[in-house]
């Protein structure tokens, strides 16, 4: 009887091997082989799930998307009460700073696609697609946050949502580099939403 493969299962483990080889060294040299042998499958069975090494990236882009989320709303599925708006961006930004070994390689592997999307419009118009998407949820919660009183009338949402979701890439650079400390990371992240929400 033919083995049942879960395609999409594959797909998730090949996109997992690119993310390990990305957070080790970029994408530049990165070769389908290589990733291949990271994932421990034939060249044959990538290039079936992939036409290109775009396809892969863009799939693996979609990959770090979705386990950040599916990592921040466990965190808010125990919740006996509906979390305050504060309490979910403080969430949100915690998760993106490259805190943990998951977060670290997720962080690197959004660096590397990036770096990949300054030369590739498609990869470009990924971007452009997905960035403001955070940006108006993020807008939506301080939005919510002013109706219920929490957030002071005079913030604009949408100019502080472009900031806010910045401030966790600048302070992760810094951990990943040494000069800051996990802890002073997290503390920054209080100061700044002190500040937003004061």
């Amino acid at each position: 009887m033919p083995k049942r493969v879960d395609h999409e299962a594959r797909r998730s483990e090949i996109a997992e091997a690119l993310m390990r080889l990305a957070s080790k060294g970029g994408l530049e040299a990165v070769s389908l082989r290589d990733v291949a042998a990271e994932a421990g499958v034939s060249m044959g069975a990538v290039q079936h799930y992939f036409r290109s090494k775009d396809d892969m990236l863009a799939h693996a882009m979609e990959h770090v998307n979705s386990r950040a989320e599916q990592r921040i709303k466990a965190q808010f599925d125990v919740a006996v009460t509906i979390p305050r708006p504060r309490e979910v961006l403080r969430v949100l930004m915690i998760e993106m700073l490259a805190l943990s070994e998951e977060s670290r390689t997720e962080f690197l592997t959004a660096v590397s696609f990036f770096v990949r999307a300054l030369g590739s419009p498609r990869l470009a118009e990924l971007y452009r697609q997905s960035w403001p998407q955070l940006e108006d949820w993020v807008a939506a919660e301080l939005r919510r946050a002013q109706d219920e009183g929490e957030l002071p009338a005079d913030r604009d949402p949408k100019r502080e949502a472009e900031l806010l979701v910045v401030v966790p890439d600048g302070l992760s650079f810094g951990l990943l580099l040494g000069h800051r400390t996990p802890a002073e990371a997290v503390a920054a992240v209080d100061h700044y939403l002190d500040r937003l929400f004061s």
